[in-house]
């Protein structure tokens, strides 16, 4: 009977310890919030340089974006359903960086350009003399934008536009220098006026009335430089919203805007 244990095979009974890897989800969400800090941050710093650069900045920036790329007008089929025209020609034609934006809804047309460039060159003297005096024109600045022609007339220390709302020999000298430039097109005027911050916070400030009674001073002055008062169509103070000097209070943000637009005078309705 011992013999026969002997014989017996002893069973070993191995037991496995099986160990399912599952996917690590541990650290996705961390991932996921440095995308949203990231993109608050950048949302953060848009709005902080919009707010910090002035209107100038920011269209030097967007142009500065816009494509280079000329794209062609007209593609190259054949009969069709198109009978070989792209959908980009005629009045949709894309221009050069400007989107789907027609020349006259751009910047004017070709023409348009040429004589405001002329008035401009007239203005500073940039083919010769210039009809503003030179001390005059320590004053003056002169732009072509999308709206026009802006004939920009700035105060120094010293040498202010207005004196108790009343336009002084200065900006009437400014008008006048002007004058034979501008009666020489028939486009229709806006005026702009701009004036610089106040030096205490009042409850309710004072250059929201002070801009707007510049601007109109300057319409009603038009007449004694020979521009007549039909060509205005629009007169906006702007109080202290747009400074062109990093000083708020410096005299040269008291300043007026002649825009000569790309529009010409609507006609007049009898009896309106």
């Amino acid at each position: 009977m011992t013999g026969k244990d002997d014989n017996t095979k002893r069973v070993i009974i191995k037991r496995k310890k099986v160990f399912v890897r599952t996917a690590d989800h541990g650290g996705t969400w961390k991932v996921a919030y440095a995308d949203f800090v990231t993109a608050m941050m950048a949302f953060f710093m848009l709005m902080w340089l919009l707010n910090a650069t002035t209107d100038k900045q920011r269209r030097g920036l967007a142009d500065y974006f816009s494509p280079s790329i000329a794209l062609s007008a007209t593609s190259g089929g054949g009969e069709g359903a198109l009978g070989g025209r792209a959908m980009s020609a005629d009045a949709s034609r894309i221009q050069m960086g400007r989107g789907g934006i027609t020349n006259s809804e751009a910047n004017g047309s070709t023409e348009e350009d040429g004589t405001l460039k002329v008035l401009e060159a007239a203005i500073m003297g940039k083919g010769g003399d210039s009809l503003v005096d030179e001390e005059l024109l320590r004053h003056v600045t002169v732009r072509l934008t999308d709206q026009g022609l802006v004939i920009e007339f700035f105060a120094l220390a010293g040498s202010p536009l207005f004196a108790d709302g009343v336009p002084t020999d200065l900006m009437i000298q400014l008008l006048a220098s002007v004058a034979p430039e501008i009666t020489s097109v028939p486009n229709a005027l806006a005026i702009e006026a701009f004036a610089a911050s106040e030096p205490v916070v009042a409850r309710d400030p004072r250059v929201w009335p002070v801009s707007q009674n510049r601007a109109d001073a300057v319409r009603r002055a038009l007449p004694q430089a020979g521009i007549s008062l039909d060509r205005v169509v629009r007169i906006t103070g702007h109080a202290d919203r747009r400074p062109v000097a990093s000083n708020p209070l410096s005299a040269r943000n008291n300043r007026i805007e002649l825009v000569v637009l790309r529009d010409t005078v609507p006609p007049r309705v009898d009896g309106r």
